[in-house]
């Protein structure tokens, strides 16, 4: 027997490498006229050790790990194997028909040790069967263990590993049965189950519902003028995009349910016993409850690069469908007018306002001029220049007649009534020229002279024409913004008028159902991975 097997691989190897060396004998000395074949004294090996030290030698050869040597030498010590190394193990192991690596053979050999006292004590049923032994495995070296000479009773060992892979094969099908029944049974309850119930809602239980569909843009007027990039949107469905946004809003929300309220009783109407108690709004219930029918059965949808906003309505019979969207095209048809009607009033008030202003300082400038006119003179420049003439005229006979006077005084005998005639008119002249130079200057000087009230006059005569030009502006004004705001008008058209269905729309029993699968689906799958992965955290 060897000694105890090291746990250790290398250090197993190691000894079993030393244990399965032979002896060698010493080389004698080369004899003289011998070449190439060395002496040998004492020791001569047989041909079975030879044939024995070949095949430690081919086994050696096979890299055998340390694990393996170990498994073959305690394969070895069960069958009563005297061995000198774990090498030798495995020759005589393999030479007995034993595989030395088979992990059942150590399984097969813990079998409990029967006595043969009790197996002769023991009545015929229970004796175990004797079957003789194959001469390829009964064939045992010379120095293995003596034994009790019977035939074996342990089962082939492949019979053996095949027993137990089926056993284990079948233990993996019944798990995999236990299983599949269970994800079954989770798959009718959380997914199959939910879904026939939606499904046979849907086709025996739901009410019938009416759809009525229609479309209908919202429009500006033809622009017949305007440059940039306003001439280039106006007419397309971008220069009305507010607008039909501002319409889809107003017909989702209460002011147009409230409005269908007072009009044909949209509570009453889905209300009614003819209604499945899911889709039936409670009698008396509030305007909230009622609000959320109404979104669920009112669906309107606006496509920005067509400008074209389609509404569906849905109610128990056609013609009430019918109506209810006529009601509401018509509501959204007044909501457009309005919104056209309060922009142009916007564009047109501060027109008017403007217009206004300047009627009214062209009145004031005209009654300041009237009023300036009434205190004075018709034509103060006139009269100006009527006394700046007399006084010419006036100076023009006084100079003459000095020269006349000067001629007689210069005479030696002058003619005194003449020179006194003279004297006369140049005095009389002299006194017109001077009542002409005080005409002038009253005219030309001071607050109330002829001058002031002229230069009044002129200052009111141009803020009258200022006036007038400021009315002008204000009016060719007025008229463009009304030109402008009769462009921008919106109006709504229906491109696709509402008409009442013959066959009910809703429900759709088989899409619902399909739907109803996917959604159910994805929430069982959602909550099973997240549960998956709980689990997975929590046995890490």
């Amino acid at each position: 027997m060897l000694p105890p097997i090291p746990e250790d691989s290398e250090d197993a190897f190691a000894m079993a490498q030393a244990a399965t060396t032979p002896p060698r004998a010493p080389a004698a000395p080369s004899q003289p006229g011998m070449t190439g074949q060395p002496g040998m004294t004492g020791y001569v090996s047989t041909p079975e050790e030879n044939a024995a030290a070949d095949s430690l030698d081919a086994i050696r050869a096979e890299g055998l790990t340390g694990r393996q040597l170990r498994m073959a030498r305690r394969v070895a010590q069960k069958h009563g194997l005297a061995v000198t190394s774990d090498f030798d193990a495995v020759r005589q192991l393999r030479a007995a028909g034993i595989d030395p690596f088979q992990r059942s053979t150590l399984l097969e050999l813990v079998v409990p040790a029967r006595d043969d006292a009790d197996t002769d004590a023991a009545p015929p049923a229970q004796r175990p069967v004797q079957l003789p032994v194959k001469a390829a495995t009964a064939k045992l070296p010379a120095t293995a263990a003596p034994g009790p000479g019977l035939p074996s009773t342990d089962l082939n060992p492949n019979e053996r590993r095949a027993r137990e892979v089926m056993a284990i094969q079948r233990d993996i099908a019944k798990r995999r049965r236990r299983k599949l029944a269970l994800l079954v049974t989770r798959l009718a309850f959380f997914v199959f189950l939910p879904t026939f119930i939606v499904g046979y809602y849907f086709a025996a239980i739901a009410t019938p519902m009416y759809a009525t569909k229609s479309e209908f843009l919202i429009l500006q007027a033809d622009s017949t003028g305007g440059s940039g990039i306003g001439s280039l949107l106006s007419g397309t469905q971008f220069a009305t995009n507010q607008d039909s946004i501002a319409v889809q809003s107003f017909l989702q929300s209460r002011d147009a349910m409230l409005r269908l309220e007072q009009d044909v009783g949209f509570k009453a109407h889905f209300s009614q016993d003819i209604i499945d108690p899911i889709q039936r709004l409670d009698p008396g219930a509030s305007d909230e409850a009622a609000y959320k029918v109404f979104k669920k059965n009112v669906k309107i949808g606006y496509d920005p690069t067509e400008g074209v906003i389609k509404m569906e309505i849905i109610a128990v019979d056609p013609k009430t469908s019918q109506v209810f969207s006529e009601l509401l095209i018509g509501y959204a048809e007044e909501r457009v007018d309005d919104l056209s009607k309060r922009k142009r009033e916007d564009q047109m008030g501060e027109a008017r306002v403007s217009l206004e202003t300047a009627k009214e300082e062209r009145r004031t400038a005209q009654e300041r001029l009237v009023a300036l006119q009434e205190g004075s003179l018709l034509d103060p420049e006139g009269e100006i220049a009527n006394i700046r003439a007399l006084i010419s005229a006036v100076e023009l006979q006084l100079q003459e007649k000095e020269l006349a006077l000067n001629a007689q005084l210069n005479n030696a005998r002058p003619n005194r009534a003449r020179v006194d005639a003279l004297r006369t008119e140049v005095r009389l002249l002299t006194e017109e020229l001077g009542r002409q130079n005080n005409r002038m200057t009253e005219a030309t000087a001071g607050e109330t002279s002829l001058a002031s009230k002229t230069a009044q006059i002129q200052m009111a005569q141009a803020d009258l024409v200022t006036a007038d030009l400021f009315l002008q502006s204000a009016l060719q004004n007025e008229k463009q913004t009304e030109l402008e705001a009769n462009r921008q008008v919106r109006y709504l058209t229906t491109s696709v008028r509402p008409v009442a269905p013959d066959d009910p729309t809703y429900p759709r029993a088989f899409e619902d159902t399909i739907l109803a699968f996917l959604i159910f689906s994805g929430v069982y799958l959602m909550l099973s991975l997240t549960a998956s992965i709980l689990r997975e955290q929590a046995s890490s």
